[in-house]
């Protein structure tokens, strides 16, 4: 074999195993939905509509994972999902409550997937991290909000959907994601502690 096939053999191979190994991270943003179930509010008598409904607004989640280990048809990741939606309106027939909220979620996460590397893979995520809810500084009707504008609490994420690669390094991701997280400040009661942030979208991934 001549110099200059082994040389190119060389590169080629090289090239091969560079690619094998850099193609462990992956970056990935979804735009999509926010949805939390409505609440009642306890001991208020003086509402046409005691009931606070929480207005599905638009989301985005941003997420950066990197492959930790690899067995057989599984690959196990590390990711750091980061959710956001900036206004959720709430409907309501009290005055008390703030006119709308804001929230961000961040919580590193191991993810599963199944038939990793492959041109369709399913997975599932669980973690847990770090919530911000932001209240307006409005009443849902009139006045200033005598209330926080600012609540932090935990979050707990459950997470599950699918990735379709049509390329090497460009793909779809699907995803749905719970943030349960602790409450915003509404200036009532409502008997909880938690709620459900259930977040679907659909958006890109790239793999590098």
């Amino acid at each position: 074999m001549s110099a200059k096939r082994v040389a190119l053999l060389v590169v080629s191979v090289a090239v091969l195993v560079s690619s094998a190994f850099t193609q462990v991270n992956e970056l990935s943003v979804t735009v999509g939905k926010t949805f939390v179930s409505t609440q009642t509010i306890l001991n208020d008598s003086g509402s046409v509509n005691p009931n606070i409904h929480f207005g599905s607004e638009e989301s985005v989640d941003f997420n950066y994972s990197r492959l930790l280990k690899s067995w057989s048809i599984f690959g196990l990741y590390g990711e750091v999902p980061v959710a956001v939606y900036p206004r959720m309106d709430l409907n309501t027939g009290s005055n008390v409550i703030p006119k709308d909220i804001g929230a961000l979620f961040l919580a590193p996460s191991a993810r599963l997937n199944l038939f990793s590397g492959q041109r369709l893979t399913p997975w599932v995520s669980v973690g847990g991290g770090y919530a911000r809810f932001r209240e307006a500084s409005k009443l849902n009707f009139f006045g200033n909000n005598p209330g926080p504008t600012g609540t932090n609490t935990g979050v707990v994420q459950f997470g599950t959907g699918f990735d379709v690669w049509p390329w090497e390094r460009w793909g779809v991701r699907m995803e749905a994601r719970d943030f349960y997280s602790g409450v915003p400040d509404l200036n009532v009661s409502t008997g909880r502690s938690r709620q459900h942030n259930y977040y679907v979208g659909i958006g890109v991934i790239h793999r590098f």
